[in-house]
C-alpha cells in the first residue's frame, strides 16, 4: 500500500475510533457505582492513549521517505495499543 493510501486509511480508522469514545461517553449514564469508577479510570486511560494515537499520525503525516517505516510502525503500535484500552471500557457494558 503506498504511503497515501495508507495515510487516507489510518484517517479513518481514526476518526473511527474516536467516534466511539463519544459513544461510550452517551453510555456512562448506565453505569453505577463501582462499575462506573472503573469505568471512568480507564476512559481517562484511553483518553491518554488516544493523544498518543493523534500524535503518532501526525508524526505519519509528516515523515520523511526515510522515517517512513518508522512513523508506520509507531502509528500501528499505538493503535493497537488504543484498540486494546477500547475493549476493556466496552467489556464493562456486557
Amino acid at each position: 500500500m503506498d504511503r497515501e493510501k495508507y495515510k487516507k486509511k489510518a484517517k479513518k480508522k481514526i476518526d473511527e475510533l474516536f467516534a466511539k469514545i463519544d459513544n461510550l461517553e452517551t453510555k456512562k449514564n448506565k453505569l453505577k457505582g463501582k462499575t462506573k469508577a472503573e469505568y471512568e479510570e480507564k476512559i481517562t486511560r484511553l483518553k491518554l492513549k488516544k493523544e498518543k494515537l493523534q500524535e503518532k499520525y501526525k508524526n505519519l503525516e509528516t515523515a520523511s521517505k526515510d522515517k517512513w517505516k518508522e512513523a508506520k510502525k509507531a502509528f500501528s503500535e499505538a493503535s493497537n495499543d488504543f484498540k486494546k484500552g477500547f475493549s476493556k471500557i466496552k467489556s464493562l457494558f456486557k
